[in-house]
């Protein structure tokens, strides 16, 4: 699979919006981030995206094919953020992943946008 791939899946799901987040596509639902999509600029056939799925759902897609899906490394991967190596998977596999992931962010419910505090974080002279 490709990362135009992962777009046109992740693009087909009701409701979904695509934005940039931290350098990256994102996939939205409801103002919550469900996908990112990770492209090497050098190459746009290669990258790699990532989905957030319930911990057990990561659980069992690592166990069946962990060539193709691998915990984030650190807090965010204990919490269900998973890799998806997009070279190694196929059409149902990243169909599945993006679905679930999908899912579990309409179930979530959508976020409020957050507010910009002018001045956050700064300390105020007296």
């Amino acid at each position: 699979m490709t990362p135009d791939d992962f777009r046109r899946i992740a693009r087909s799901l009701a409701g979904v919006e695509e934005g940039a987040h931290m350098g990256h596509a994102d996939f939205r639902v409801g103002n919550r981030i469900f996908a990112t999509l990770d492209q090497d600029a050098g190459d746009p056939g290669l990258g790699r995206g990532m989905v957030k799925l319930a911990v057990e759902e990561q659980e069992m897609r690592v166990a069946a094919a962990p060539a193709v899906f691998q915990p984030v490394p650190g807090g965010w991967g204990w919490g269900g953020a998973t890799h998806v190596a997009l070279a190694a998977a196929d059409e149902a596999m990243l169909t599945g992943a993006l679905t679930a992931a999908w899912r579990l962010a309409v179930a979530q419910g959508p976020t409020r946008p957050r507010k910009r505090v002018v001045g956050a974080g700064k300390r105020l002279s007296p």
